[in-house]
C-alpha cells in the first residue's frame, strides 16, 4: 500500500497526516518540533511512503534536511500557489496537512525549490550583509531628514559616515537634537563595520562559479552583487526563460489585463525580494558607471516616476544577466539596453 505525508509546519510543532491511495487516514497526530521524534512516528510507515509534502514556512531547513538525509522523498510545498476548496467553511491544521497530501497523492502539488544544503549558510550569510546595508541605509534618511528639519540644509551620506561627536554639535546645536543624531550615527557606524567583516568572511568562503564569471562584465554588479545573484538564483537551468528569471526576480509588474484594460493585481510578493534587492542595487550603480544605461533612465524618467525608472533598469539588467549565465557569455549594453 503506497502512502502519502503532508506536514503542516508551525513555529513549535507540526501537523502530520498520512493517507493511502484512497484518501483514507491512515495517520494523524501533531508532534512538536523534534527530528528524532517525526522520525520516529514515520519509522514503521517508511517503506510505504512514497513522497513528503512540507508547507514551506520560515523554518524548514531542520526539517526538510533531516527527512531527505533519512532517506524520504520531501516536496517544499508553494504555499502561495496552493489552491483550497472555496466551498468550505472551516478548515484548521489537520485539514491543511490532509490537503497536501491529497493534492501530493494526485500529483498536482505546486512546489518550491530546495536550495542545496551546502550553500545555504553562505547564502544567508549574504542576506544578513544586505540586512545591513539596508539598516545603514534608514540610518542615513534618518541623519539627513534630522538636518533638513532642523537646519533647512542637506548632508551627503559620504560625508555623514566620517561626522564625529564635534561635527554632530557644529551641525545641530539643541542637545536633545544632538542626541537623535548621535543614535542614528552609532548604529551606522556600527553597521558599516559589520558589512565589512561580512565581506570579507564571505569572500573568504566562496567565489564565483564559471558560470557566474561574466556577471563582472555588467556595469554595476562587483564581486558581492554577483555572488548575491548566484547564490540566490542557484540553477539558472530552472528558469525556461528570460521572463521566468526576471518574474522571479520580482522585476515584472503584477497585474491582470483583459481586453487592453487592467482588471487588478496579481501576488507582487512572488519571488525572490533578496534577488530583487540586489537587482534593483546592481541599477543604482549601473546608472552612474553606463552613459547608455544612464541615457536609458534619463529617458525612462521623463516619462514615469524615478522609483519606476530604477525597476525598468533592474528588469532590463535581470534579463540580460538570464542570457549572460545561461550562455556564458559577456555582458552587452547595446543589445539590452537599445
Amino acid at each position: 500500500m503506497k502512502l502519502y505525508a503532508g506536514i503542516d509546519l508551525h513555529s513549535n510543532n507540526s501537523v502530520l497526516d498520512l493517507l493511502d491511495e484512497k484518501d483514507k487516514v491512515i495517520y494523524n497526530k501533531r508532534l512538536a518540533n523534534d527530528l528524532p521524534t517525526i522520525l520516529s512516528e514515520l519509522s514503521p510507515y517508511q517503506s510505504q511512503i512514497e513522497a513528503i509534502a512540507i508547507e514551506s514556512t520560515f523554518n524548514w531547513y531542520w526539517l526538510v534536511d533531516g527527512l531527505m538525509e533519512a532517506g524520504y522523498c520531501v516536496h517544499l510545498v508553494n504555499t502561495a500557489a496552493v489552491q483550497t476548496y472555496s466551498g468550505l467553511k472551516y478548515t484548521d491544521d489537520n485539514h491543511d496537512a490532509r490537503w497536501l497530501a491529497h493534492l501530493l497523492r494526485l500529483n498536482i502539488l505546486p512546489t518550491g525549490y530546495i536550495y542545496p544544503k551546502v550553500d545555504r549558510a553562505i547564502r544567508d550569510l549574504l542576506r544578513k550583509r544586505s540586512q545591513m546595508v539596508r539598516l545603514q541605509t534608514l540610518n542615513t534618511l534618518s541623519i539627513q531628514n534630522l538636518i533638513a528639519r532642523n537646519t533647512g540644509g542637506s548632508m551627503k551620506g559620504t560625508h555623514i559616515q566620517r561626522m564625529t561627536a564635534e561635527d554632530i554639535a557644529l551641525q545641530l546645536p539643541n542637545e536633545d537634537h544632538a542626541l537623535a543624531m548621535s543614535c542614528n550615527l552609532s548604529v551606522l557606524q556600527q553597521c558599516h563595520e559589520q558589512i565589512k567583516i561580512l565581506e570579507s568572511a564571505i569572500l573568504k568562503r566562496i567565489g564565483l562559479r564559471k558560470e557566474y564569471q561574466s556577471l563582472l562584465t555588467v556595469p554595476g554588479i562587483g564581486k558581492i552583487l554577483a555572488l548575491t545573484i548566484m547564490l540566490e538564483t542557484g540553477d539558472i537551468s530552472r528558469f525556461d526563460k528570460a521572463g521566468n528569471f526576471a518574474s522571479y526576480a520580482r522585476c515584472v509588474q503584477s497585474k491582470r489585463v483583459s481586453n487592453g484594460k487592467k482588471k487588478g493585481e496579481n501576488n507582487r510578493k512572488n519571488g525572490n525580494k533578496y534577488l530583487a534587492w540586489a537587482f534593483v542595487e546592481a541599477a543604482h550603480f549601473s546608472i552612474r558607471y553606463s552613459d547608455t544605461i544612464k541615457g536609458f533612465y534619463q529617458r525612462k524618467c521623463a516619462k514615469i516616476k524615478k522609483v519606476i525608472a530604477t525597476k525598468a533598469v533592474a528588469h532590463k539588467l535581470a534579463r540580460a544577466c538570464y542570457y549572460v549565465i545561461r550562455d556564458h557569455v559577456e555582458f552587452d549594453v547595446n543589445k539590452a539596453f537599445t
